[in-house]
């Protein structure tokens, strides 16, 4: 027997080139091998199929109808994308306001959630833990639009307007919720806060993961300073971490909505923060015209599904 034969067998069958029928009878041996994780998994499975999978699945012929939940949904063809693209003029603003809130709060999101991960690990374990918490706890909390309700209150007893004119920098209280040179710029803000969620924790855990002997090794190699180790060890081996922060960011930059409702109410003023899952919830939910809101929720999939696949382009050289 060679050399390289002993390697051959030795080889995993998931570490070699396998035929189809190889990769469905190993597939099929794991499955039961490891049956107990999929009896664990199988519940929240259900409900991720039932209330996720599925009425992704249907919004796509549903938005070729005219829907209004009251009678069987009617086939227009193309005719709700024709009406979103050349006729709704609120749709079309949405857009804009939709693009603004993805370049403020999905690159920037992103970069200040790996800029903290990366400064807290730093700390020591218990600092770790309290910091960990203090950012993570926004995207847990119910009320915090109540805490930032009375923070841009609009009177003279909002905290903000109170600091402003206490230092004389303005006179009278700024509507900030209600003008709408104000409005938008306020909810990229709190946005900006909340959405530091799922994707902090993911980057927290990566670094966690990384094998400290790797810093070691790097140091014989000639890295002296944390910012080398920083692009030559660290991001290298958080790649599924970054990966996943990053879909993360795409899908909360892409669907900012409750924020802009909670904060400036629906409508807003001039719509000026009404974004397409904005607009999706009001055909939707206020006027029950469920073809055009699916007609709405497609086209948003479609954009965040590109904006994914570029993203993987980025990262996939750290997640292989």
């Amino acid at each position: 027997m060679t050399e390289n034969t002993a390697k051959k067998e030795i080889l995993l069958p998931s570490e070699r080139k396998m035929s189809r029928k190889e990769r469905f009878d190993y597939t099929v041996h794991e499955m039961k091998r490891n049956y107990m994780c999929y009896i664990m998994l199988a519940p929240f499975m259900l409900l991720f199929l039932v209330f996720t999978i599925i009425p992704v699945v249907m919004s796509l012929p549903m938005g070729f109808t005219d829907f209004n939940m009251a009678s069987l949904p009617k086939w227009i063809g193309f005719q709700n994308f024709y009406t979103m693209f050349l006729e709704d003029d609120v749709f079309i603003g949405s857009i804009r306001t939709t693009l603004i809130f993805a370049i403020f709060t999905g690159p920037l999101s992103y970069a200040m959630s790996f800029l903290l991960a990366w400064l807290i690990n730093e700390l020591h374990p218990t600092l770790k833990t309290l910091f960990t918490l203090v950012f993570y706890a926004p995207s847990m909390a119910g009320n915090i639009y109540f805490v930032w309700q009375l923070i841009f209150s609009g009177d003279q007893y909002g905290y903000l307007n109170a600091i402003l004119m206490e230092l004389g920098i303005t006179s009278s209280a700024i509507q900030w919720l209600t003008d709408g040179n104000y409005v938008l710029a306020c909810v990229i803000i709190v946005q900006l806060w909340v959405s530091m969620g799922a994707g902090f924790l993911a980057m927290r855990a990566g670094f966690q993961g990384i094998d400290k002997s790797m810093y070691e090794a790097g140091a014989i190699e000639g890295i002296k300073s944390r910012f080398q180790e920083l692009f030559y060890i660290t991001i290298p081996s958080m790649g599924p971490s970054l990966m996943f922060a990053a879909v993360m960011q795409i899908v909360s930059a892409f669907t900012v909505d409750i924020v802009g409702r909670m904060l400036a109410g629906f409508p807003s003023t001039d719509y000026k923060v009404h974004t397409i899952m904005t607009h999706a919830f009001d055909y939707g939910w206020v006027r029950y015209e469920m073809g055009y809101s699916s007609a709405i929720c497609f086209v948003l999939f479609v954009v965040m599904l590109v904006c994914n696949k570029l993203v993987g382009k980025l990262l996939g050289k750290y997640v292989d």
